[in-house]
């Protein structure tokens, strides 16, 4: 019998739910016994074993079957998620049980001094007597989850995140529900840029990697998309949308536009504070693009930021589907004794490879392949042999 214990960190995608109960079915009819850790990485560093289970239940508790019997009806993560990193805890993020606690630091990237609390979770991994650790989370979840392998803890990961940037594997968990959304939200937003007859920016999630912008503007047959991995000359754009608009006999035009996306001789639009991982909050570069389209062409524009409405709600099918076979894949691992692992697709096919893979490259559109530079939209012409989803 092992105790298997599961969390979900960074944004939420839909499929996450259906993975967890997968999990803990199939673990339960094994004799195993699950343990749900409650808000990612943060239910591991701010458990305190001084303290009671009852007063820890915030941070985690047993799973059973009746426990996740509805959960996968529904989006998001019921286990809830933050983008706790225990190896860089900024000062005043340390647990107060914990601050007179003596551990290394060192500065990150925003040269702001952070504490590591590794050793913490270690130890609280050996308290709730875990034997396994399935973390489910995109690449800086993971990545510490790959720390806790090397650190000696048995791990299986999930990758998910609506971005499908995760290094190694063709899909994760999330992507075709976001460019299903956002997809639906393009189309209905013509009624209203073809009844004004406006040129309309639709602001797409998408940190480093352009391809839920290029994937929903393929599909929904956008006629620009500008995307992460190539800057974007505002005039250019605004010769080519106004062509597009005139073209058009409802006298509209739409483009897409990744949060990560910039301008030439511009900078990345981000605000706040950077997280556990180094990141600031994205988002507004649509609203900075729309504008200066409105002096370029003189048109009237209508910006929309789909943003959390492409993780809301249920899963569609094929994430129900993925997400129910990673979980299965996951567990298949664990009863091997096979750890230090990520599920994967490749190819088509189920597969799964070493975890340090994650930091090994990075995941981007293939712009040679599938972009059209100079004309800012999507150049898909060959696609023998290549992934379901052409990245």
């Amino acid at each position: 019998m092992l105790r298997i214990g599961v969390l979900t960190g960074g944004g939420d995608v839909p499929g996450l739910n259906p993975c967890i109960k997968q999990i803990v079915n199939r673990a339960v009819d094994a004799g195993h016994k699950v343990y749900g850790i409650r808000r990612g990485w943060a239910g591991l560093l701010y458990y305190n074993p001084e303290l009671s289970p009852e007063e820890n239940k915030q941070w985690g508790g047993p799973l059973d079957k009746q426990d996740v019997r509805t959960v996968d009806r529904t989006g998001g993560t019921f286990l809830h998620t933050s983008r706790t990193n225990p190896g860089n805890v900024l000062p005043d993020q340390r647990p107060e049980f914990l601050s007179g606690l003596d551990v290394p630091t060192h500065t990150d990237k925003h040269d702001r001094t952070v504490y590591d609390y590794t050793q913490h979770v270690l130890r609280v991994l050996d308290h709730l007597g875990l034997d396994v650790l399935i973390p489910i989370g995109g690449d800086d979840t993971l990545s510490y989850g790959e720390r806790m392998h090397r650190e000696g803890m048995k791990v299986v990961a999930i990758p998910k995140t609506m971005d499908n940037d995760v290094y190694g594997t063709d899909y994760c968990i999330g992507f075709s529900t976001a460019v299903t959304r956002s997809v639906e939200f393009i189309h209905n937003l013509r009624t209203s840029a073809g009844s004004h007859e406006r040129i309309a920016v639709v602001e797409l999630f998408g940190r480093n990697s352009g391809e839920t912008s290029l994937i929903a503007a393929y599909l929904a047959g956008v006629d620009r998309a500008i995307i992460s991995e190539v800057a974007c000359d505002p005039h250019r754009l605004g010769e080519l949308i106004l062509e597009d608009k005139h073209a058009n006999p409802s006298n509209y035009a739409m483009l897409t536009i990744s949060e990560g996306a910039r301008l030439i001789e511009g900078e990345i639009v981000q605000t706040g504070e950077a997280d556990a991982y180094g990141h600031q909050k994205l988002g507004g570069i649509g609203a900075v693009v729309g504008e200066m389209l409105k002096k370029i062409t003189h048109e009237n524009i209508i910006y929309q930021q789909v943003a959390y409405l492409m993780r809301s709600g249920a899963p569609d099918s094929l994430d129900l589907m993925v997400a129910a076979n990673y979980a299965q894949m996951a567990m298949s691992l664990v009863e091997q004794g096979r750890f230090g692992r990520m599920v994967a697709l490749q190819r088509g096919l189920y597969t799964d490879i070493n975890m340090s893979t994650i930091s090994q490259g990075v995941k981007r559109v293939n712009v040679a392949e599938l972009y059209d530079v100079g004309q800012y939209r999507p150049k898909v012409r060959h696609v023998f042999g290549m992934p379901m989803f052409l990245m």
